[in-house]
């Protein structure tokens, strides 16, 4: 049984876009990636499995409970955190975790505390008092505190400052080793990459491909930006394999994927003033898909 089954979803909002014909699934245990730019539908597949709304066709389940004919089975066991938070602002943070708590028929005093700790989160606060940063704190507490099996996060990191991000993976991390099934669902590549095992690619309402980590990074093309004395020549590189080569004055940039060595060799050879390699971006990792469909 796979902790978490899409199987051909799909959701319409009339002439608008919502998904289409989505299906994947997610081994018990596993760290699965949910990834697309925003808008691409990430946020309705989840809030459908969630059975949260209602799909147009096809059908979701988590630990074998129908989102829709079985939805308080299918929850129990989950822990959500939405990409955005709202809470009732004069409650104190403790007593919100309590009172969410008590829909789990636990005492979860002892997790809220220690979870608190990991966060730096002050329970004893009023939530209309903190800082975006800190409510996105106050749920990650909220979908922990039961020990979930399935832990679903829409755009979990948002607000929350790099230090603090790296805590939230390591906590991440340690749910794994506990044996909890986590899907993360994010536009940014860096965070995926560090910690999910696959990945589901999905754009514009379809799912273009679910790949394992490795095969990702063994496609993903690297962005360059090289800035030279006089005027540089693309030619050079587009003989490497250089895709979408731009020059601007005496400034080239161009997506590269395989062996860096012969660019880098190539580069050397240049009079350079600046030079980058950066990670691209999801939507230009997206032109290799396209271009193997097309």
């Amino acid at each position: 049984m796979k902790a978490i089954e899409v199987n051909n979803l799909t959701k319409s909002y009339g002439k608008a876009r919502g998904v289409i014909d989505v299906s994947f699934g997610v081994e018990e245990g596993e760290i699965f990636g949910f990834i697309g730019p925003n808008g691409a539908g990430k946020s309705t597949t989840i809030r459908t499995l969630l059975g949260l709304i209602k799909p147009t066709a096809g059908s979701t389940a988590i630990l074998g409970h129908d989102s829709q004919l079985d939805g308080v089975a299918a929850r129990s066991e989950v822990g959500y955190l939405p990409s955005e938070v709202f809470y009732y602002d004069n409650l104190k943070v403790i007593d919100l975790l309590r009172y969410s708590a008590q829909f789990y028929g636990k005492n979860c005093d002892t997790r809220i505390k220690e979870l608190a700790e990991i966060m730096d989160l002050d329970l004893t606060r009023k939530i209309d008092d903190l800082s975006y940063g800190n409510k996105k704190k106050v749920g990650i507490v909220q979908g922990l505190l039961h020990q979930p099996r399935v832990i679903i996060l829409d755009e979990p990191t948002g607000g929350l400052d790099p230090l603090m991000q790296q805590t939230f993976f390591r906590l991440l991390e340690s749910e794994s080793q506990r044996g909890a099934t986590i899907l993360f669902s994010s536009h940014v590549l860096s965070e995926v990459q560090r910690m999910c095992h696959r990945v589901a690619i999905i754009k514009e309402g379809r799912l273009i491909t679910t790949e394992t980590l490795k095969n990702l990074k063994a496609n993903a093309y690297k962005y360059f930006t090289i800035e030279t004395q006089g005027a540089p020549a693309l030619d050079a590189f587009v003989a490497l394999g250089a895709k979408n080569g731009h020059v601007e004055g005496n400034t080239i940039t161009f997506l590269y994927r395989g062996d860096l060595k012969p660019v880098l060799q190539q580069i050397a050879a240049l009079d350079i003033v600046d030079f980058t390699a950066r990670e691209p971006e999801l939507e230009e990792i997206f032109l290799h898909y396209y271009q193997k469909e097309a």
